[in-house]
């Protein structure tokens, strides 16, 4: 058994109030902190020990599941990440990283998002910081990013229609 530590966040049903789920949460999730900062979301802060990362997290979102059956998963994290992130993440500086990633210039992970503040899945950037520069990374922490990101690509495929995945997975193979 390993410990993993992870964020759900979920959207509400329209117009319920948070707080009648506290009781229930507490029986499923007690070894999650929960917040309700924006106004129709919760923030579950997990540390969940289990068998694996991924029976950890569906484990877990099961667990919200089981109390707010409507509600909807919007982003389990981490995963989305910049430069910044990660660097606080394993103690470098953002500079160290920035240097890291222009040296190995398209060795690098490839960007989910180019721009001004560019965005990593965060386990794309662990395993190669791993294979390619032998630095010491948890597994737990790879585990856990790798399995947020498939749930949170899960949850944005679900929005494009079969026809149009199959169409775009023709040109994107070609």
């Amino acid at each position: 058994m390993n410990e993993y530590e992870f964020e759900l966040t979920f959207k509400l049903p329209q117009g319920e109030d948070p707080d009648q789920y506290f009781s229930g949460l507490e029986k499923y999730c007690s070894d999650a902190m929960v917040g309700t900062g924006q106004a129709g979301y919760m923030a579950f802060d997990f540390t969940r020990e289990s068998a694996s990362a991924y029976d950890a997290i569906v484990s877990a979102v099961s667990d919200v599941k089981k109390v707010i059956p409507k509600a909807s998963l919007v982003e389990a994290t981490p995963d989305f990440v910049g430069l910044t992130d990660v660097a606080d993440l394993l103690g470098f500086s953002r500079q160290y990283m920035r240097k890291l990633m222009v040296k190995s210039g398209t060795a690098f992970p490839s960007p989910v998002h180019e721009g001004k503040s560019s965005i990593w899945h965060l386990s794309n950037i662990l395993v190669w910081l791993k294979e390619n520069n032998k630095y010491e990374v948890e597994d737990t922490l790879i585990d856990v990013a790798n399995i947020n990101k498939k749930f949170n690509l899960v949850k944005e495929l679900n929005q494009v229609s079969d026809e149009i995945q199959d169409n775009i997975r023709e040109l994107i193979a070609s």
